[in-house]
């Protein structure tokens, strides 16, 4: 295999040669005169609707539409993600998920950069608010035969699924993903809590059946909540919890963000997009599958037209990244680690998301900035997946 090089400076300040081919990389050295540019690990997406345009939403869009996304992604610093399909009746999943296997089947980038998807619902909370943008028409308790018949559609590539736990059957359902009960299934689905008015209760029975992840804490929610009995806390305190947060300056509030990161730990956090199909887009109006009537703002928020309701997030993780590391307040290796390895180790993926010998060779290279308010991260000079280079700004 022939070797390549990347040089920069790591996100503690490090500065290093990495030498690197399709087997990994295979050896990081010391290079005190590294050029100013950060060197971290491929971004790791657990939330992801879709980007630039492209739904993995909408059933009626081109077959190769998961393709393009995966390669938009790279240009993003986006290297592995696990695409995000929200609730919808039985058929239209079945659809999503079978036209995401055959991409996975297909296309060899695909394989590799989506190793699971994300069904966010249907299993959720039908209350208005915790809902969000989600149908209320095709919203339901958990059907542990329906789930099945979805993770043999999608060839057993279901890795994480969100949903509420105060349904009935819940936390049953909770014990079948975690028991890896599908025989198609690479490993236990990861379960989530999300859309959810679980009673604090109901998240620690949640987290006993295997419950790991909280979708998006801190959203999802109504606008209005009891200040001491609401999901938010018990989410908090339950360490069986890794905290996803949606850190594109929208969704959270600066405070907020960082409270929250405090009080779980950065090391039980992670960073998520939640990007929809128009994150990335041109401001104005626009209609897509997920939400109808979307407006893109200046500030690149995407809202319900007409309403001050969020519909999505408008960043992509590298965005997230940029502002966790401006107005969010995090180191700059804190906020990468939270992006790159803690993801990928939820995930069962421990061969990514790090700059290690034997790692995947999943590599960004980007500009670096000095300025506070905006973030430590500029933009991207290099991209490597797999020990391949897919994007350089001098090519």
């Amino acid at each position: 295999m022939t070797s390549e090089v990347l040089e920069g400076r790591t996100a503690a300040g490090r500065g290093v040669r990495v030498r690197f081919s399709a087997d990994g990389i295979e050896e990081i050295t010391d290079h005190p005169s590294a050029p100013d540019l950060l060197l971290i690990p491929g971004l790791v997406d657990i939330q992801l609707n879709g980007y630039g345009g492209l739904d993995v939403n909408d059933p009626s869009r081109p077959a190769g539409e998961l393709s393009d996304l995966v390669r938009a992604l790279w240009g993003q610093g986006v290297t592995t993600v696990y695409p995000t399909i929200i609730s919808a009746d039985d058929t239209t999943t079945l659809t999503l998920v079978k036209r995401a296997a055959a991409a996975r089947a297909a296309d060899p980038d695909v394989a590799y950069g989506v190793p699971g998807l994300h069904l966010e619902g249907p299993y959720i909370s039908s209350a208005e608010g915790a809902r969000g943008a989600h149908d209320p028409a095709v919203i339901r308790d958990p059907d542990a035969d329906e789930f099945d018949r979805w993770q043999a559609a999608a060839d057993g590539a279901i890795a994480i699924m969100t949903l509420a736990p105060e349904r009935k059957g819940a936390i049953e359902f909770t014990r079948h993903l975690r028991a890896g009960a599908h025989p198609l299934a690479r490993r236990p689905v990861l379960a989530s809590v999300g859309h959810s008015l679980a009673t604090a209760d109901d998240i620690h029975a949640f987290a006993a059946a295997g419950g790991r992840l909280s979708t998006h804490l801190g959203n999802g929610l109504p606008a209005q909540i009891d200040r001491h009995h609401n999901p938010i806390w018990a989410q908090l305190t339950e360490d069986a919890l890794t905290a996803g947060l949606i850190a594109d300056g929208h969704h959270l509030p600066a405070d907020t963000f960082a409270a929250l990161v405090r009080a779980k730990g950065p090391q039980r956090c992670v960073l998520t997009s939640d990007a929809a199909a128009l994150a990335g887009c041109a401001p104005g109006d626009y209609r897509t599958a997920v939400g109808g009537a979307v407006t893109v703002g200046p500030d690149g928020s995407l809202r319900l037209q007409g309403t001050p309701y969020l519909a999505g997030s408008g960043a992509s993780l590298l965005d997230c990244l940029r502002w966790a590391t401006g107005p969010g307040g995090l180191p700059l290796d804190i906020a990468v680690t939270m992006a790159t390895r803690t993801p990928a180790d939820l995930l069962g993926l421990h061969d990514r998301g790090r700059l290690e010998v034997g790692a995947r060779a999943d590599l960004v290279q980007l500009t670096s900035t000095r300025d506070s308010a905006a973030g430590a991260v500029g933009d991207v000079a290099a991209v490597v997946v797999n020990g391949r280079v897919v994007a350089c700004s001098n090519s």
